[in-house]
């Protein structure tokens, strides 16, 4: 099987967009669930619903792969399975190491969604030395001095960071200089690297910031809408105001008349 260091992706030489290629992993997954319930063909309005995208945005996605389904049938669910994971790469043999086995390094160590997708974690390494040798997920943590000779010896050209803040740009460097050309990186911190090297940050603490606005707004919009309503309440069962008259004056045939009339 080939590895990730002597091939890449064939998206950039097909020219498909970087908005295409960020798409592509929500059609797999939503494929892969319909495949694991043997359905055989889905439509473009059903495939884009359960995405999360609109049908004509995916049937632009998916010409730029070549594919454009068979009308009045649709796409076949296991072709595009497979054309799909062929475009990112998936068929191939990645070797991944992470750096950083504390709490979330661990458990990326032992997330099961990287097998069945194509990447093998090679290696897991860490710089406390009292985790060297300590088995996290069934592999043995390796100390930071052998990175790399780990990445070398393994062929790795993609490096997960899950280091604190302070030490992820030196975990960086020391990736890209052994040859890591692409980081999925954790640490909470922007990441400086030379042309040619991608970055993919995951920064789970920006996200719930971004849901915490949101929860936010819609608590001020429900907040209005409970005052408007109080203020409609208010006007609907308050008594009408007294008519107002000139000088206490008295009724006359024509409207109302002035107590005292001028002379």
């Amino acid at each position: 099987m080939a590895t990730g260091r002597t091939h890449r992706p064939a998206t950039r030489s097909r020219g498909i967009p970087e908005a295409t290629v960020a798409r592509l992993p929500l059609y797999l997954r939503a494929l892969t669930a319909l495949s694991e319930r043997s359905v055989p063909t889905v439509s473009s309005e059903e495939l884009a619903a359960a995405a999360g995208v609109n049908s004509a945005k995916l049937r632009k996605d998916f010409s730029y792969l070549g594919s454009y389904g068979t009308r009045g049938v649709g796409y076949d669910v296991e072709y595009l399975v497979y054309q799909i994971s062929r475009e990112l790469g998936l068929t191939q043999d990645w070797p991944v190491v992470i750096v950083g086995i504390g709490n979330l390094g661990a458990a990326l160590a032992g997330y099961g969604g990287f097998a069945s997708r194509g990447f093998r974690v090679a290696a897991l390494i860490d710089a406390d030395p009292a985790m060297t040798g300590k088995p996290v997920a069934g592999i043995p943590v390796q100390h930071s001095d052998d990175l790399e000779k780990i990445i070398e010896e393994d062929g790795v050209s993609i490096g997960v960071i899950a280091t604190p803040a302070g030490v992820a740009q030196q975990v960086c460097d020391r990736l890209v200089a052994a040859g890591v050309t692409s980081i999925l990186n954790f640490a909470p911190t922007v990441l400086s690297v030379p042309d040619g090297v991608d970055v993919r940050k995951v920064d789970l603490s920006i996200e719930l910031q971004i849901l915490a606005f949101h929860e936010q707004r819609k608590a001020g919009e429900e907040s209005s809408a409970e005052a408007d309503a109080e203020a409609d309440t208010a006007a609907a069962v308050a008594p009408p105001a007294p008519r107002a008259t000139t000088g206490g004056g008295r009724k006359g045939p024509d409207g109302d008349v002035p107590a005292v009339m001028p002379a």
